[in-house]
């Protein structure tokens, strides 16, 4: 026996090594890391997660935690490309990503093809957990039917029953219009136009004509990033405000902040998250801020929130095998600075509360970064429809 047990030492400690070894975990993000939507997520997102991941510890299962960045420049192909090559030679765990929705569903169908978990954040598009939707991807932040919910039934209600929209001109887009037309003509409203206009587009003089000829009350930006802040600069500059109330049907904080407070005061806009909401949100805004000098976004906030989900999940499951990681992440309640009772439902979607925020006057704000105020909270089953309603995703479980 004494002569045996140093050989049984070294085996065990040997297969304990392989173990720890096949459970390293390694993060990917492939996301918009220098186009329209950079200030959205980005080089703000990858910080935000790895504050995360030094939170956690830095290491999992025995493993330090690996983290790998990649721009998808708003190219589906290029983000399947990076998701593929990732999986294949670098043994990827978990990718965080989006900004784009059509990048979000290439992406999409490459974490169902090799079984890695794909946590959505950004793309809003709800064909994500809809039609598209598949047992290895989460949406955590926002999508289409949230967006419209919020923002659109509260201009609805404000008056606003004509609407004429201004649409980028890929999948996010159509599914923001059509998501808002539906609130608006459900409650009683009516879609007069709308025109679709190229990503990335410099001059919006002739939509924005298109728009006022149309006589409608609401100018909808189905857009986001740059696009929005262009679109909104253009709509103040000719001067469409004296007819016309525009929609932010997704706009973040650094929008506002680029725009200044002159200019987007009065915005209704629907959140998922707000810096100043809550002691919580406030502490992490505080060290987000020492990081960087900027708040974060809700998506930046996001990134962190589901980083520490994943890991947990990790942790909880004792391995990275995809889908017993998968089945714990469906078992967790999402309680930290991001979502307080958040689940991720059978369909994929990370339900919660969301919140429509008006803009706040220059004379409003007391101190840097004091945008929003606070119009209404709304709970996940109102923000993003029942689980039971969606009969788009057929996948009602992992």
């Amino acid at each position: 026996m004494k002569r045996t047990i140093p050989w049984l030492l070294a085996a065990t400690l040997s297969a304990t090594a392989a173990h720890a070894a096949g459970n390293k975990v390694v993060i990917g993000d492939i996301d918009d890391m220098s186009g329209l939507y950079a200030d959205v997520i980005g080089p703000g997102g990858v910080e935000a997660a790895k504050m995360a991941i030094e939170d956690f510890g830095g290491s999992v299962l025995g493993n330090k935690i690996e983290f790998m960045v990649s721009d998808h420049q708003n190219k589906p192909d290029l983000g399947a490309q990076k998701f593929r090559e990732w999986a294949d030679t670098a043994n990827v765990t978990m990718i965080l990503g989006g900004s784009n929705t059509g990048v979000a569903l290439a992406m999409g169908n490459i974490a169902k093809e090799k079984k890695v978990p794909f946590i959505v954040i950004g793309a809003a598009g709800a064909s994500l957990t809809g039609k598209d939707c598949n047992g290895y991807m989460v949406h955590y932040a926002y999508d289409t039917t949230a967006l419209g919910n919020g923002t659109a039934t509260t201009m609805v209600k404000q008056g606003g029953k004509s609407w004429f929209f201004l649409t980028a001109d890929y999948a996010f887009g159509t599914q923001l219009q059509d998501s808002a037309a539906h609130v608006v003509e459900a409650n009683g409203g009516k879609v007069v136009g709308a025109v679709r206009v190229p990503l990335s587009n410099s001059d919006f003089s002739s939509f924005l004509l298109q728009a006022q000829s149309s006589g409608a009350q609401v100018l909808g930006l189905a857009n986001a990033g740059n696009d929005f802040t262009n679109s909104l600069k253009a709509f103040n500059e000719f001067g469409l405000g004296k007819t016309m109330k525009p929609a932010a049907l997704l706009a973040f904080i650094s929008d506002i902040h680029s725009l200044g407070l002159q200019t987007a005061q009065g915005l209704y806009l629907t959140t998922s998250w707000y810096w100043d909401l809550n002691d919580k949100t406030r502490a992490f805004g505080k060290r987000y801020f020492e990081k960087t000098k900027r708040e974060p976004t809700e998506n930046q906030a996001a990134y962190y929130s589901a980083t520490l989900t994943y890991l947990n999940a990790v942790k909880a499951a004792g391995t990275t095998d995809p889908d017993k990681v998968m089945e714990q992440l469906h078992k967790a309640t999402v309680n930290d600075m991001f979502a307080t009772g958040g689940k991720i439902r059978a369909d994929g979607l990370m339900e919660h509360q969301m919140y429509v925020m008006q803009v706040k006057t220059p004379a409003e704000s007391k101190y840097p970064w004091d945008y929003y105020k606070l119009v209404q909270t709304m709970s996940g089953d109102e923000a993003f429809g029942k689980l039971a309603d969606n009969k788009a995703c057929q996948l009602l479980t992992h």
